[in-house]
C-alpha cells in the first residue's frame, strides 16, 4: 500500500515553564487527586471516577495504537550505554506503513520555545537529515525555515511539513510514520497554526523551561481546543538557568486549564541537568555530556528522585485507572499497573482529551528527544482514532454511505458527526484544501488533507463551492521545500494537488488555481461539505504602490495570489482617493508581504506608514427608509425600501434578515437590498473605516412593475443605511492587544508609566527570574507604535515584549474626533 502523505500539524498540548529556580524539595502537584482511597472506600463508587468514553472508542484506541506489538528492549540491570542514531527509509514517499502506525501532528508553541530547533533534532535522529539545522544565532541553516525571510530573521512564517519514520528510543516497537508540520510561533502568523490544527489528528505542545507558558502558547492551546485535538507537552531548554519543571507543569494547569501528566521527570535543572527519569519504567536515563550527542547511559534512579518519582508515578496511575473499568479494577486489587496497561490507559486518557502527557528535555543540547517521539507514537492518534469530522450533506438523498448507522433524508443542508472508515479505500474521495502556495516554476498548489477513500493522477474531483470539476493533474509528497511526484493518495494522506495550466485549458476544467483554503474537494455523486475554517480579521493596514505606475495591475495580481495563500491578508482599493491599501495580522506580517513581492516577483513598491484597522457599529437601533426614483424619459427607475437596523454583540458580524411579506418587494430584488447594505457598510459610515456587529432587517417597500430593477433597490438601500447612520449614531471601535512586557526592576516604575500614559491597563505584575519584572495587561493597537524602540530606550536595551489581539472596544469620545478628522484628511 503506497503512502504519500504529509504535513499535518499537530497542535499543541504543552508545558510551560515559570521564571524561577529549580527548587530544592519537591512540590506536589495543585490539582491532583487521589482516586484510590475514595475507591477502596466504597467499591460501588468505582463509575464515578470513569470518564465517560465510549466502549468502542477505548477498544480502538487500544487496538489501533500498536503497543500490543511492541517488543521491548530491557537493560540486563546496571548500566548500559546506548548510542542511537537511526536509519532512514531509502524514500519516504514510498514507505509503506499501516494507516494505525501513521501519526498526523503539529508542533505548535510561543515565538522562541524551540519547536523548530526540536523538529531538526528529530529529522536528524531518525536519519531524514545528515546534519542538524540550527537557527540560533543568525546560522540560518534549519531544512524546515526554507525561504529567505525565515533564515534571515530566526523564525518560522510558514507551516512547513516533513515526515519521519520511527521505530522507538528507549524501547522498541513497530515502525510508525510521523508527518510534522512546524508551524509559527509569532502571533502574526497565527493563520497558519488555525489550519494546520484544523487538518491534523495530534500536536505536541513545546513549553520553554524558563518563560514557562506565554502569551502565544495560550493562544495556540485554545486554537487546538477549539478542534478537539489530543496533545502531549514537551517542556524544552531544561539546561538553561531558571528552569523549572514543577512551575511550568503548574502554569499548563492555571494558565491552560490543562491536566498535565508526566511521563519523563527531569533529574537536574540549568547546568545540573542530567537526564530524565521514566516514570512508567521508574528508570534513569543519563545524558552524555557532550552538547552534540544524542547517546545516553541507562542507571538506577538517583535515591533523592526516589519521593518525587512515586510522586509522580502515583498521580499518572489513578489517571490511567480511570480509562476503563477493567484497568480499575486491576488498580485497585493489585496496587499497580502494568507498562503496557499504564500506557494503554494514558493513551485512551490522552484521545479523550482528558489528560496531556508532558516530558522534559534540551532540544539545543539533543536530550531526550527519544523520550518525546516515543510519546509521539504512544499517546497521540492514528487517523484511524482522530475525531469525527463535521459533514454538511447538501444532495436529496441519504446520506448513509457517510455513517452507517444514520439515514438522515438531506433535502436541505444537514450537519451531522461522522467517522471515516479510513482503512477503506474503496470508499468515496473526501478530502480538504487548508493551504493554498504559489510557485513561479510550477505553477498553484493546493495542499490538502484525504480523510476518505484516494485519489490518483488523472481523476477528476469535484468542488461543492464552485459546482466543478477539478482535474489532478500532479500530486506531490512534501518534505519543507523539496517534493516528489505521487500517483495516489489515500485516506490518512497530507499532499498537493498541483495545477497544470495548459491542461486545464485544453480541458476546459476548473483547474487548482480556483480552488481556495477551506474547500472540500470530493465526488460529484457524492457531495459534501467537510466543515472549513474560521480565520481571524486584519488588525492593521498599509498604503502601497509601485515604483513604476507601470506596474499597478501586476502588484494587484501578486497581491491577489497572496489572498489566496493568506486568508488572513487582504487587499482593497479606497474609492475616494484610489489608493491602495492591504491589512494583516501586524506590522510584521505586511513587512514579509512586501518583501516578498520584491524578492519573489523583482516588483519594487513604496509603503506609507501602518495604519491601524478601526471597525465601526452603531450606537443604537433604527429605523430608516430609502427611496430612489428617477426620471428622465422612457424607462426609469424605482426603488423603495423600510430598515430596521440593530447594533449587535461583538462579534457577530453584518446580518441580513428579509421579513418581507405578501411580495411587496419581489424576490428577485432582495439580494440587490443585500447587497447595497453590505457595500455601504464596508464603505463606512462616519471615517471610511467598515461597519460591523450590525443586523439590518428589510421590513417593507415598493416597486414598480416596469421601472425598478436591482440597481434602484440597490441605490435606494444605500441612502437608507447612510441615513441610519446619522439617526443612530456611529461609534469607532479599536482592536486593544494583549501585551506582556518584560523589563529590569531598576526600570520598572518608567515602563509601567509609560503604558498607562498609553491608555493600557495593567493587569499583573509579576517577578522573574534574573532581577526583572514582568508586566501584563491591556493596550490599544493605535498607542504601540515604535513602541519597541521606545522600551528598549527606557531598559537601555534589556527589556522586551510581545502582544496579540485579545478584542475590540469603543474609542473614547476625545480619541474618535481626532481619529476621525484624521481619516476625512487623508480621503479629501
Amino acid at each position: 500500500m503506497l503512502i504519500c502523505a504529509l504535513l499535518l500539524a499537530t497542535a499543541s498540548y504543552a508545558i510551560c515553564l515559570h521564571h524561577s529556580d529549580h527548587q530544592a524539595g519537591f512540590q506536589p502537584l495543585n490539582g491532583t487527586h487521589r482516586i484510590i482511597a475514595n475507591i477502596r472506600s466504597a467499591a460501588g463508587a468505582r463509575k464515578a471516577f470513569l470518564s465517560p468514553l465510549d466502549r468502542s472508542s477505548r477498544l480502538n484506541a487500544v487496538s489501533n495504537s500498536g503497543l500490543g506489538q511492541a517488543r521491548l528492549t530491557e537493560p540486563h540491570g546496571g548500566r548500559q550505554r546506548f548510542q542511537y542514531i537511526q536509519a532512514a527509509p531509502a524514500d519516504c514517499s514510498d514507505m509503506e506503513v499501516p494507516l494505525h502506525r501513521y501519526r498526523n501532528i503539529g508542533i505548535i508553541a510561543h515565538i522562541d520555545a524551540g519547536k523548530t530547533t526540536t523538529t531538526e533534532r528529530v529529522l536528524y535522529l531518525t536519519g531524514v537529515s545528515y546534519k542538524i539545522g540550527e537557527v540560533h544565532d543568525g546560522i540560518g541553516e534549519a531544512i524546515m525555515d526554507y525561504m529567505p525571510q525565515e533564515r534571515e530573521r530566526g523564525i518560522t512564517i510558514t507551516a512547513a511539513a516533513t515526515t519521519c519514520f520511527w521505530k522507538g528510543g528507549y524501547r522498541k516497537f513497530p515502525q510508525h510514520r510521523i508527518n510534522i508540520i512546524d508551524t509559527p510561533g509569532h502571533v502574526d502568523f497565527t493563520v497558519e497554526v488555525e489550519r494546520s490544527l484544523r487538518v491534523l489528528d495530534g500536536a505536541a505542545a513545546v513549553f520553554d523551561g524558563v518563560a514557562g507558558v506565554e502569551p502565544q502558547s495560550e493562544t495556540v492551546w485554545r486554537q487546538a481546543n477549539n478542534y478537539q485535538i489530543p496533545r502531549i507537552a514537551y517542556v524544552n531548554k531544561m539546561d538553561r538557568p531558571g528552569a523549572s519543571f514543577e512551575k511550568c507543569v503548574k502554569e499548563m494547569e492555571e494558565k491552560l486549564g490543562a491536566t498535565p501528566v508526566p511521563v519523563f521527570i527531569p533529574v537536574g535543572a540549568a547546568a545540573t541537568f542530567q537526564g530524565v527519569v521514566d516514570v512508567i519504567r521508574r528508570k534513569f536515563y543519563k545524558f552524555d555530556k557532550d552538547k552534540d550527542s544524542f547517546d545516553y547511559t541507562q542507571a538506577p534512579v538517583p535515591d533523592d528522585m526516589q519521593e518525587e518519582l512515586q510522586h509522580y508515578r502515583t498521580h499518572m496511575l489513578d489517571y490511567a485507572a480511570q480509562a476503563s473499568e477493567e484497568l480499575l479494577d486491576k488498580y485497585i486489587t493489585n496496587g499497580d499497573l502494568s507498562e503496557e496497561q499504564i500506557r494503554s490507559g494514558l493513551r485512551i486518557m490522552t484521545l479523550a482529551n482528558r489528560i496531556a502527557p508532558v516530558c522534559a528535555g534540551s532540544s539545543l543540547k539533543n536530550k531526550n528527544i527519544q523520550g518525546f517521539l516515543d510519546m509521539i507514537v504512544d499517546y497521540l492518534p492514528s487517523p484511524c482514532e482522530a475525531n469525527k469530522m463535521c459533514i454538511h450533506a447538501n444532495k436529496d438523498e441519504s446520506v448513509a454511505s457517510l455513517e452507517s448507522n444514520s439515514q438522515t433524508n438531506a433535502k436541505e443542508t444537514k450537519e451531522i458527526q461522522v467517522t471515516f472508515d479510513t482503512n477503506d479505500f474503496n470508499l468515496p474521495f473526501a478530502a480538504l484544501a487548508f493551504k493554498i502556495s504559489h510557485d513561479t516554476q510550477i505553477g498553484t498548489q493546493a495542499y490538502i488533507r484525504v480523510y476518505r477513500g484516494q485519489v490518483n493522477v488523472g481523476d477528476v474531483v469535484y468542488n461543492p463551492r464552485t459546482k466543478k470539476g477539478n482535474k489532478v493533474q500532479k500530486l506531490l509528497f512534501i518534505h519543507s521545500n523539496e517534493r516528489k511526484h505521487l500517483k495516489t493518495a489515500h485516506a490518512g494522506d497530507i499532499v498537493s494537488l498541483v495545477s497544470d495550466f495548459a491542461a486545464t485549458l485544453i480541458s476546459q476544467q476548473v483547474g487548482v488555481k480556483d480552488v481556495i483554503t477551506g474547500d472540500t474537494l470530493c465526488n460529484e455523486r457524492d457531495e459534501l461539505l467537510l466543515e472549513s475554517i474560521d480565520f481571524p480579521e486584519p488588525v492593521i493596514s498599509l498604503k502601497v504602490e509601485p515604483e513604476d505606475p507601470n506596474e499597478l495591475e501586476r502588484m494587484c495580481d501578486v497581491f491577489r495570489k497572496f489572498m489566496k495563500e493568506d486568508p488572513s491578508f487582504r487587499m482593497h482599493m479606497k474609492p475616494e482617493t484610489q489608493e491602495t491599501i492591504i491589512s494583516g495580522m501586524g506590522e510584521l506580517h505586511l513587512d514579509i508581504i512586501v518583501d516578498r513581492m520584491r524578492r519573489e516577483y523583482n516588483l519594487a513598491v513604496r509603503t506609507g506608514s501602518p495604519q491601524v484597522e478601526f471597525k465601526e457599529t452603531f450606537v443604537k437601533a433604527v429605523h430608516a427608509e430609502g427611496r430612489y426614483v428617477r426620471q428622465s424619459g422612457g424607462r426609469g427607475q424605482y426603488g423603495h425600501v423600510k430598515l430596521y437596523i440593530e447594533p449587535l454583540e461583538q462579534g457577530e458580524g453584518v446580518q441580513f434578515r428579509n421579513n418581507i411579506t405578501c411580495g411587496a418587494i419581489p424576490q428577485e430584488f432582495i439580494p440587490a437590498v443585500e447587497s447595497g447594505a453590505r457595500q455601504q457598510f464596508q464603505e463606512g459610515l462616519l471615517a471610511h473605516y467598515p461597519v460591523t456587529d450590525v443586523r439590518v432587517t428589510l421590513l417593507d417597500g415598493t416597486f414598480h412593475i416596469v421601472d425598478s430593477s436591482e440597481f434602484a433597490f440597490h441605490t435606494a438601500t444605500t441612502m437608507a443605511v447612510r441615513d441610519a447612520g446619522r439617526d443612530a449614531g456611529v461609534k469607532l471601535l479599536e482592536p486593544i492587544m494583549k501585551v506582556n512586557v518584560v523589563c529590569p526592576l531598576a526600570n520598572f516604575g518608567t515602563v509601567r508609566g509609560d503604558l498607562l500614559r498609553r491608555r493600557g491597563q495593567v493587569h499583573t505584575i509579576k517577578d522573574g527570574f534574573g532581577g526583572v519584572k514582568e508586566i501584563s495587561g491591556t493596550v490599544p493597537l493605535q498607542e504601540m507604535s515604535g513602541y519597541m524602540t521606545e522600551l528598549r530606550s527606557m531598559s537601555q536595551g534589556r527589556g522586551f515584549y510581545t502582544m496579540q489581539m485579545s478584542h475590540y472596544h469603543p474609542v473614547p469620545p476625545v480619541v474618535q474626533e481626532k481619529i476621525v478628522d484624521s481619516s476625512l484628511k487623508r480621503t479629501t
